[in-house]
């Protein structure tokens, strides 16, 4: 049950703020164990008696939360600490308990051994499952043998092929050839003969290597893949000692059916579904999945709380905000609820089906099974995954059934060749109704297909043809559903990158449009980007290829309004929209502020904003092409700092509602602005061009001063809205944001509440009147910290600044069936 907050204000002493100290629990002791300071640092800790000889009685029970982790200064110099009979950590594994949740302190032996048995036991999983490996590579450009070839599974995953021939040959084994990719556990050998496969397989199949990795030697049986990649008979050749793994190998032969492939003898693999991969929760209610959600969330929450309370720098009192958390749990807010999803299954309106072989060595499109990293390359059809349409299913299947037939190899994610490798399904909806939501196919009413390939040292002609069959397929299989499914465009993306996660700006090989009528798709090299087009907040979007958008079109709706509520909008508000993408924050509140100033560094996200605020009639945005750690300084400085006049200001303000003019747009309508990242290029009107400067330059060549452009009215509310990716928001960012006295409230939008721990560690924590110089000389290590470990490194040397205060958080559920959700925190100051 929570306790009082104890009278004292200031950060425990440095023993206990290491960065490598367990997190503090959420509660203190009970109060009769909480003395002055002063005199705890005064007295040392007595010897406990041994209870094997004490006759005393038991001691009362202590409370729940007491002694949980080890203290930091005992885990140093192996002595007692200062704090007497009133520290509240363990001096020993005798002394440790388990939390409340019912772990343990990571640092402690017990949770050592502990996480050593869970490794162990995942590794053992992985052996009886079987290794989900459906590509090669390519040894020493040889064939290899029958019989011959080994796969070496959980090798260290920084080991080159250099270091596994080393490996072999310490180990004094003979081998014809070897080769490892580097950031995956297995490598392929071949030998010579079987006497050194038997060798090999009795000296190192079991043995420890690495970090107490088990190796695994699994059999590489190869054989000719039939044509149309249908499944064959088993090999007739035995098997010599060792495992199987599933091995398939595309191989590029002059033959049309020349394909390789490697595949197990006689071996059947267990392995989890790709419903358990994609979708881990979906065995769960909805309901549950939520309590789920919310628990762990919470959780992810506290270690804001501890990672405050260390960075607080000594002698700087803890902010109200970290002693008010232990009433509620050791929260730094209170966490309001979780908002469901109104779609659950088939929500999502973008799907990138991968391009590889199942686990029986046949073409498919859908999902991998597992981690590449782990040496998983198999991919199973996507046919039982909830979040995935029925529209979406069906064009993976059209793709499917054509690779059966086609005479390019697919993508082979080990040797890095191949020519199919990716199938992106986007899906534009319509406003929906109610009745709608419970029927989402009838609502979509737009489908962009993008394939990717990769045409390095493919035949033009040939390429051509092919892509034209491909198109004709799609029509097809688009027209034979009942009713027609709907197919706007497809794309062919030309990525020649390792990974399927192409640049914004990969060439776009071919474009097909659907005119309508019975034509199907048409070959339009003029259109240079199709676009598909989705509705939030009744404001309609066009989506290019590569765009940006929400995969949960309705749940987003209820994201972008809590976060225009908690802002506290007005006609008086200047809202900055940082890491706004295509601009759906921004253009979905503009109706409600005064002007809305995007930030985004990627540009043809920017293009995507602009045209989306046009289609719309939006006139109070503005979208800035740049990083955000770049721009947001002068373009805080220059909306929040610039002179005004007087007269000016006054007359502005008496006009606010009307007459709001956005700087790009008056700029750009005489001439010909460019913006990159945070300089304009202009070009005048007779062609020639004023070569690149500044944002301030550029504008007083035009304008002659200063104060003569200043286009904007002095808001009296300065709010920013940030949604930045996985990693957060940029340390210069935030640092911007901190310092700017005018921002008084800040809402967060996490899709990773990890980094929004980290953010809000630099953005919350109290700073020192006066920097201590030094603070960043000790940088050594900062590799192997935490991101918490890092922002709270970082946070001690944040300029003196007024810190923000977590108000409140809540969470919205835009992925059912998977851990992921989106939580949104109000920082106020």
């Amino acid at each position: 049950m929570p306790e009082s907050p104890p009278t004292k204000t200031l950060n425990p002493p440095m023993d206990h703020q290491d960065s490598s100290d367990p997190p503090v629990p959420s509660e203190d002791p009970s109060p009769s164990s909480l003395v002055d300071t002063n005199l705890a640092e005064k007295r040392k800790r007595e010897p406990e008696p041994d209870p094997e000889i004490s006759s005393d009685p038991a001691p009362p029970p202590q409370h729940p939360l007491w002694k949980t982790s080890l203290c930091s200064y005992f885990r140093r110099t192996g002595g007692s600490c200062s704090h007497g009979e009133s520290c509240r950590y363990a001096h020993g594994e005798a002394e440790l308990r388990p939390r409340p949740d019912h772990t343990w302190d990571p640092t402690s032996e017990r949770a050592k051994k502990m996480a050593r048995t869970e490794e162990k036991e995942k590794v053992e999983e992985a052996e009886d499952g079987g290794i989900m490996m459906t590509d090669a590579l390519d040894v020493e450009g040889e064939e290899p043998s029958s019989g011959l070839s080994k796969c070496f599974v959980n090798l260290p995953m920084k080991w080159s092929s250099d270091n596994l021939r080393n490996f072999l040959s310490e180990q004094g084994l003979l081998f014809k050839s070897a080769k490892k990719k580097k950031g995956m556990i297995v490598g392929f050998v071949n030998f010579e003969n079987a006497e050194q496969v038997k060798i090999a397989v009795k000296e190192l199949d079991g043995k420890s290597v690495g970090n107490n990795r088990t190796l695994k030697v699994a059999d590489v049986i190869p054989r000719p893949f039939e044509k149309n990649n249908k499944p064959t008979h088993k090999s007739e050749n035995p098997s010599l000692d060792g495992d199987h793994m599933n091995m398939t190998e595309a191989t590029n032969n002059d033959e049309a059916d020349g394909d390789g492939s490697l595949v197990p003898s006689g071996s059947v693999v267990k392995c989890k579904s790709v419903r358990d991969v994609v979708t881990p929760l979906a065995h769960m209610t909805y309901s549950d999945q939520l309590d789920h959600k919310k628990n762990s969330l919470a959780q992810t929450l506290k270690r804001l709380t501890r990672n405050a309370r260390k960075a607080c720098p000594n002698g700087v009192s803890l902010p109200e905000w970290i002693l008010n958390s232990r009433e509620i749990g050791g929260l730094p807010c209170k966490l309001e609820g979780i908002i469901e999803s109104p779609l659950v299954n088939g929500y999502r309106n973008k799907c990138e089906f991968s391009v590889g072989c199942s686990l029986q060595g046949k073409h498919t499109v859908g999902f991998l099974l597992g981690n590449f990293r782990e040496g998983v390359t198999a991919v199973q059809e996507p046919l039982d995954c909830p979040n995935v349409s029925r529209i979406a299913c069906r064009y993976a299947t059209v793709f499917q059934e054509f690779l059966l037939h086609s005479l390019f190899p697919v993508w082979n994610r080990l040797n890095n060749t191949g020519f199919w490798r990716q199938l992106t399904v986007r899906e534009g909806r319509r406003p929906c109704t109610m009745t709608e939501v419970e029927k989402p196919e009838t609502s979509i009413a737009e489908v962009m297909l993008i394939v990717q390939v990769c045409t390095k040292d493919f035949d033009d002609g040939q390429i051509k043809d092919e892509i034209e069959r491909l198109a004709r397929e799609f029509s097809v299989g688009s027209t034979v559903e009942s009713p027609p499914l709907p197919l706007t465009a497809l794309v062919i993306q030309d990525h020649t990158g390792i990974s399927n996660a192409a640049p914004p700006d990969a060439p776009l090989r071919y474009v097909f449009i659907n005119k309508g009528g019975d034509c199907g798709l048409e070959l339009a090299n003029d259109v240079a980007e199709p676009r598909i087009h989705d509705y939030i907040s009744n404001l309609r979007f066009s989506i290019s290829p590569s765009a940006f958008f929400q995969v949960n079109t309705l749940a987003a709706e209820k994201l972008y309004s809590l976060s225009g509520d908690w802002a506290g909008l007005g006609p008086d508000t200047l809202l900055f929209d940082v890491c706004c993408g295509t601009g759906t924050i921004g253009l979905t509140l503009a109706h409600r502020v005064g002007m809305v100033v995007g930030i985004e560094m990627n540009a043809s996200a920017v293009s995507d904003a602009q045209r989306n605020a046009e289609i719309n009639g939006i006139k109070n945005c503005r979208f800035v092409c740049g990083k955000a750690e770049d721009v947001i300084g002068s373009l805080m400085k220059e909306y929040l700092s610039l002179p005004h006049k007087q007269d000016e200001s006054s007359e502005m303000s008496e006009n606010k509602e009307s007459e709001v003019v956005s700087v790009d747009r008056s700029i750009s309508s005489a001439d010909s602005v460019t913006r990159i990242e945070d300089n304009l290029i202009v070009e005048h009107e007779n062609g020639s061009s004023a070569g690149k400067c500044s944002k301030d330059e550029a504008q007083l060549q035009k304008h002659g001063t200063l104060e003569s452009i200043t286009p904007v009215q002095q808001f009296k509310n300065v709010v920013a809205i940030v949604d930045p990716p996985r990693v957060g928001l940029h340390p210069t960012v935030i640092k911007v944001l901190r310092t700017q006295s005018r921002l008084r409230r800040l809402v967060y939008i996490s899709c990773n509440p990890e980094s929004l721990v980290a953010n809000a560690i630099e953005l919350c924590t109290p700073s020192l009147d006066k920097t201590e110089k030094g603070t960043n000389k000790n940088n050594r290590g900062w590799k192997n910290m935490s991101s918490a470990g890092l922002a709270r490194h970082r946070a001690k040397s944040m300029p003196n600044s007024e810190p923000f205060k977590p108000v409140k958080a809540m969470a919205v559920d835009l992925f059912p069936h998977t851990p992921h959700c989106e939580l949104v925190m109000l920082l106020e100051r």
